[in-house]
């Protein structure tokens, strides 16, 4: 897993966060649970404006495995979603990182991104699992 990104910010539930220079967090699910999911066939996204508070849930990633909620790490207002996941989910196995984020937000309080793990406490995470 060395292929973790470092300038991200990562939650225990697996999702990843990216403060942007327009003050907008970005947020997808990581490589690792990407894996544990298999193949992506759905991504229910959030509605644009909706207003979400840290911790809860806020989409759902469908694979042919299973089903898992996104939780949000941040309160804030969604102000883009990743249409392009509507027409190709797979996006989000082949990257994860890029191509396959989910959507954004303009947090209220950034200093929730403080509670997340930095990459070294991620990997040890899911070096344990």
């Amino acid at each position: 897993m060395s292929d973790l990104p470092a300038e991200l910010k990562y939650a225990l539930s697996h999702e990843w966060a990216r403060l942007d220079s327009d003050g907008t967090v970005v947020i997808g699910i990581t490589d690792h649970a990407q894996a544990a999911l298999g193949d992506v066939v759905y991504v229910e996204l959030p509605e644009v404006g909706a207003e979400v508070d840290a911790g809860t849930e806020i989409a759902v990633i469908e694979s042919v495995k299973a089903a898992s909620d996104i939780y949000s790490p941040v309160t804030g207002e969604v102000t883009e979603v990743n249409l392009e996941l509507e027409e190709e989910p797979e996006t989000v196995n082949h990257s994860p990182y890029v191509d396959g984020w989910l959507f954004r937000i303009k947090a209220s309080n950034l200093d929730e991104l403080d509670n997340m793990l930095d990459v070294d406490r991620y990997f040890m995470v899911i070096e344990d699992e």
